[in-house]
């Protein structure tokens, strides 16, 4: 069973439909028992990492995502969602994130416009990774933010060029895996990156 994480922030019926699109039902809850039994979750989001935090807690989900992926329970962050895997975000301040991805979310440097809105190329570091099995080298796929991600460059799996900055699209670490990106709003590619993330949870793909 594939489970949304309901806390409140984000476009939760956006991705459902994606994985349905795909033939994989998914459902929607903030319930404990309900993501127990997941076979893998979505952390979608959309707004700020400080008030993405204050929900999870609110909802007392923070320790139960820890500990579902802990488990071994493959989990996939999209945009805001892909944000709080990481440590710390400074976004409306300091706010201590997820901790599941070692680094932190800051604002992008650009002398282009933000937020970083529209759609722009991926640049795959490691196209071995599953989650990349589909794709090839300058996919296009669909961006809105203003922060990126600052991690080691082993757990990059892509990134884009906005102006001078390269942003971190894709991240891994072991079975946590995050798109600042929307997949579900990226049309064809997008349905591609989900196929792959199917594929992951009925094949049991190690990473």
């Amino acid at each position: 069973m594939l489970v949304i994480i309901d806390y409140n922030l984000g476009n939760l019926q956006s991705v459902q439909s994606g994985f349905e699109k795909i033939g994989l039902p998914c459902v929607i809850s903030r319930n404990k028992e309900i993501i127990e039994k997941a076979d893998a979750l979505i952390l979608p989001g959309v707004g700020s990492f400080s008030v993405a935090m204050e929900n999870l807690a609110r909802y007392d989900l923070i320790d139960l995502i820890r500990a579902r992926v802990k488990a071994g329970v493959l989990l996939l962050g999209i945009c805001l969602g892909m944000q709080i895997l990481f440590e710390k975000g400074y976004e409306n301040g300091e706010t201590l994130g997820l901790g599941l991805i070692k680094g932190t979310v800051e604002p992008i440097v650009t002398d282009e416009k933000l937020p970083h809105m529209g759609w722009n190329q991926l640049h795959i570091l490691q196209q071995k990774h599953p989650l990349v099995k589909n794709l090839v080298e300058n996919d296009e796929v669909y961006f809105v933010h203003s922060y990126q991600a600052n991690c080691k460059d082993e757990n990059i799996i892509a990134v884009t060029d906005y102006g001078q900055a390269r942003i971190p699209a894709i991240v891994s670490h072991q079975r946590v895996l995050g798109c600042q990106f929307h997949p579900e709003k990226s049309s064809r590619i997008g349905q591609l990156i989900l196929q792959a993330f199917k594929a992951m949870i009925e094949e049991k793909v190690e990473v």
